[in-house]
């Protein structure tokens, strides 16, 4: 199976070329990612615990899905297939902001991405995918925000980042 390929860009986002992901990982280049956060009508987030066999941050609390977009593809486009392929179920999605951000993990990665953030409703059960995630839940923005403030070792590195300036921009 040939290794996924992230796309490199600048820091307009504009595309400079292709890196397989790991290698992406290993250099801390910058390159296209997004993050999908999930809402009921509860205004409750959709929460997902990594899979234990993930190469970095196993187990940890995360947003509803996350990953990269491939070649050609929209950010919309990516988040709609991820969601599907992690999380079972497929919703609207549409894009609220951007932004770099760069953290490195003690097994030597980094990740160092131009993040697309992006925004769904759903009012159901995910049918998850147990490669790729241990469990999920639902839980209140306020109660998020709160509980990683008391247990940031159970969140991911990149959650924490994206939480504080995606919290500004939902709570408004």
């Amino acid at each position: 199976m040939q290794e996924e390929m992230v796309i490199l860009v600048n820091e307009k986002d504009e595309q400079i070329g292709l890196m397989p992901k790991m290698e992406a990982h290993e250099k801390a280049v910058l390159h296209r990612a997004f993050s999908v956060f999930v809402f009921n009508d509860n205004d409750e987030l959709m929460l997902q615990q990594r899979a234990l066999g993930k190469y970095h941050s196993p187990g940890l609390w995360t947003n509803t899905c996350c990953s990269h977009q491939r070649d050609g593809e929209s950010s919309i486009e990516a988040g709609t297939r991820r969601l599907q392929e992690e999380m079972g179920f497929n919703t609207e999605l549409k894009e609220t902001t951007s932004f770099i951000y760069k953290a490195a993990f003690d097994n030597g990665l980094t990740e160092h991405e131009f993040d697309h953030v992006l925004v769904g409703k759903f009012n159901n059960e995910p049918k998850i995918n147990k490669e790729e995630v241990h469990s999920w839940k639902w839980m209140p923005i306020q109660e998020v925000r709160e509980d990683i403030k008391i247990n940031p070792g159970d969140y991911t590195a990149w959650f924490k980042i994206i939480f504080e300036k995606f919290y500004q921009h939902i709570s408004s």
